[in-house]
């Protein structure tokens, strides 16, 4: 332990002298309260501190004391459905022992010492195991089996296993590794929060993240262990799409990170969790969901910490063999806290005061999550796709957390406030957004959906692209300017934004769609544009063809039932083909 006094107190920042022996990043205990720290700069025997917890009332000469490890997580039986602030304290058990205001140096394990879990063997005496193998398993909620892993660098044989009920702190296993030492092995584990967990190989993402959400299932799908951003100005609903997501994403285990965020949005998360019904078991999603909740109020290096705290604990469920959706609100506020610390430490700025390393340490966030195969004999294929939230001031995508997140990730939902004020949600822009899975999905689209499946989706983007420069000469000349053929795409496209890309989450049938009712729906759609195209070329009347009763169908398409989409998609497509024909076959009677 290296003990030293402090020098210079700066907000969070702390510099104290008399710490040659510490390293950089082990956590430090500051004055005669223990408040939380950690190292971030080494100058000779001056360390210089970031403080978790509010430094009022701490002065120079006040104790320092390093503890001689690394900030790091508890894992283990415990974490689902548990609320966390942004270093891993139960902001529950801090409420019951405290109260309803945080106090300054609190103590409180992450996982829950007193509580037993029923503990069952995977494996036997003799068995020889390593690192990343399961040693059994608990039912942690009705919805999550946690499985217990052998811990990173231990290989050998299990002495003895036992079956009970026990504490994360009571040993299960006995394990004889190969330099002949015991190694007694608990239900939880630790594992420093910066550096990334371990596995045996990153695989090609192949498979989409379904999501239910038709703009994003269809024109920008995120892989299973992908990234993906959303930019969006105050409004614009990048909250509630990630809300979305937790809820209806094909993912097995939900980390949502509040990240500076306001408290009264946190309060809304916290409120609605628990209340939202998970759509897979029917229990409340909470059952599957890890919590950590950092308000803009809190101390500004605890921000920091919670991005790392969230993906250490993705990671961890990842190695199980669970598909992890990350949800980070927002990394604007947490490269703000990083921009802050920065200052403090008076290093040189770079764009708009942010850090010249802020490029750097998004990449290091984004790249942890991927599909991998996790260490183990039998190695199990994990995914963590990650979806972070970004607040650029005045929505101005051209600031540097929104480009330097552009040139990591993947996926770009770019939000657009004159679709939210249109009352069009998710406000997604189609002409802004892109994926760069799409080629690599293509294929998996085809065999699980259909073979038209990318080709309908390339041709509705065309004809958005297309209508936004038909809008250009509408605006400068009107619309009987244009021909037939251009109106009847207008009209199309129409059906596209208002029908297909507008999705009412409050809806309890429209808030999610299966890839199957999205297909049938837009080639719908598609069917309608080319048939009306072809009875305009033989003279059918536009206004009539615009007006086509069939066209409220479609509309209401969106509405139609899981188990009755395949009879309405096969009823709808004729209505259609007997309208086009009856106006195509009227208009030669009447040229006759």
């Amino acid at each position: 332990m290296s003990q030293g006094k402090i020098v210079k107190v700066s907000g969070p920042l702390v510099v104290a002298s008399g710490m040659e022996d510490a390293d950089m990043f082990d956590v430090v205990r500051v004055g005669d309260l223990g408040l939380i720290g950690e190292i971030i700069e080494m100058r000779g025997d001056m360390a210089s501190i970031q403080v978790y917890e509010e430094t009022a009332g701490i002065g120079p000469g006040a104790p320092v004391v390093s503890t001689g490890a690394q900030l790091s997580v508890e894992l283990g039986p415990g974490l689902i459905e548990t609320m966390y602030d942004g270093i891993q304290r139960p902001l529950e058990a801090m409420r019951a022992q405290v109260g309803s205001n945080i106090t300054r140096g609190i103590n409180v394990p992450a996982l829950d010492r007193e509580r037993k879990w029923k503990f069952e063997p995977a494996v036997k005496a003799g068995d020889s195991v390593e690192a990343g193998d399961i040693i059994g398993t608990v039912q942690e909620t009705v919805v999550v089996e946690q499985k217990i892993m052998v811990p990173y660098g231990i290989k050998g044989t299990v002495e003895n296993i036992q079956a009970g009920e026990f504490t994360v702190e009571e040993v299960v296993c006995s394990v004889k590794k190969e330099d002949g030492s015991v190694a007694d092995l608990t239900m939880m584990q630790k594992w420093p929060v910066r550096r990334g967990r371990p596995y045996k190989e990153k695989l090609v993402p192949e498979m989409p993240l379904i999501t239910g959400q038709r703009v994003i299932d269809t024109l920008f799908p995120i892989a299973k262990g992908g990234v993906a951003a959303i930019p969006g100005p105050f409004g614009s609903g990048k909250t509630v799409t990630q809300h979305q997501l937790a809820k209806w994403a094909d993912a097995d285990i939900v980390v949502y990170i509040g990240c500076g965020e306001r408290g009264n949005e946190m309060t809304d998360v916290l409120m609605e969790f628990p209340e939202l019904k998970d759509p897979r078991s029917g229990e409340s999603l909470m059952k599957r969901t890890v919590l950590i909740a950092n308000t803009s109020d809190m101390p500004v290096a605890a921000r920091e910490a919670s991005i790392y705290t969230g993906i250490t604990i993705a990671e961890y469920f990842r190695d199980m063999g669970y598909s992890v959706a990350l949800m980070a609100d927002s990394t604007s506020r947490w490269a703000e806290a990083l921009r802050e610390m920065s200052g403090r430490l008076e290093e040189m700025p770079g764009e708009e005061g942010y850090p010249a390393y802020l490029g750097s340490r998004l990449a290091q966030f984004y790249e942890r999550a991927g599909r991998v195969v996790s260490l183990g004999a039998n190695g199990r294929v994990g995914a963590l796709s990650a979806i972070g939230a970004v607040s650029p001031p005045g929505g101005d995508i051209s600031e540097p957390v929104s480009q330097a997140t552009l040139r990591i990730v993947k996926v770009f939902w770019c939000l657009d406030s004159s679709l939210a004020y249109k009352r069009h949600f998710p406000a997604i822009n189609w002409l802004q957004s892109y994926s760069l899975y799409i080629d690599r999905l293509t294929q998996w689209y085809e065999e699980n959906v259909s073979k038209e499946f990318p080709q309908l989706r390339s041709q509705a983007l065309v004809l958005l692209q297309d209508e936004a420069e038909l809008d250009e000469i509408v605006q400068l000349v009107g619309v009987d300017a244009l021909s037939f053929e251009d109106r009847i795409k207008l009209e199309a496209c129409k059906s596209i934004r208002e029908d297909y890309l507008h999705q009412n989450s409050f809806h309890e049938i429209d808030t999610y769609s299966s890839l199957n009712k999205q297909f049938k729906m837009l080639k719908l759609i598609i069917a309608y544009y080319n048939l009306a195209k072809d009875a305009i070329s033989k003279g059918a009347p536009f206004n009539q063809v615009a007006g086509m009763a069939v066209r409220e169908t479609i509309g209401r398409f969106k509405y139609v039932e899981e188990e009755k989409i395949d009879a309405a998609y096969e009823e709808t497509l004729a209505e259609m083909k007997k309208e086009i024909a009856d106006l195509i076959s009227k208009e030669a009677e009447d040229d006759d």
